[in-house]
């Protein structure tokens, strides 16, 4: 069994992972929390304690609301997670279920350990087997690599995002 594929798809997973990583290097509560405009969606505790990020039920307001660095970083954890529980874990997990990082060094070590499910779930296969329908945590059925490339994308997407908030969070010191 080959494993071109894998290897490539491992060693982009690993790079767009290494851009995120090096986003939230030194990253502080208070900017992890800073909301940049009014209305912002972040990370908050409820009444009985549990943490969550915004996120309301369907019909999603459009254009959503701005976020903070808070709920984009927990939102990239707390994805990673799901689609290794759902992809190739029991697929039990749901959102409500997580009590959401409500610091930086929780939610980069949340961070770290869905990388880290991850790569595991990728070195498991052969080229062959990247192929092979996997669930999301939606119900719909993807090919397996998809789920990695998916992970890429939004590790880079969400990177930039946090990048940019950082240096906007600093020029407003100046």
């Amino acid at each position: 069994m080959g494993r071109r594929a894998v290897d490539l798809l491992g060693a982009e997973l690993d790079a767009a992972y290494a851009f995120i990583r090096g986003r939230v290097e030194g990253l502080t509560d208070d900017e992890f929390f800073w909301e940049p405009v009014a209305g912002c969606w972040t990370v908050r505790q409820d009444a009985r304690g549990h943490w969550s990020a915004d996120y309301p039920d369907f019909p999603h307001p459009d254009p959503p609301p701005f976020t903070t660095i808070a709920w984009r970083l927990v939102h990239v954890s707390e994805c990673k997670l799901m689609y290794h529980e759902y992809a190739f874990g029991p697929a039990k997990l749901t959102f409500p279920d997580i009590n959401s990082a409500h610091t930086t060094k929780a939610a980069i070590a949340q961070l770290e350990q869905g990388h880290a499910l991850l790569q595991h779930d990728l070195r498991d296969l052969d080229d062959t087997r990247l192929d092979r329908e996997v669930l999301t945590n939606w119900g719909e059925k993807w090919p397996a690599w998809r789920i990695f490339w998916t992970m890429i994308e939004h590790d880079l997407h969400h990177g930039g995002e946090i990048g940019a908030l950082r240096d906007l969070y600093r020029a407003r010191l100046l």
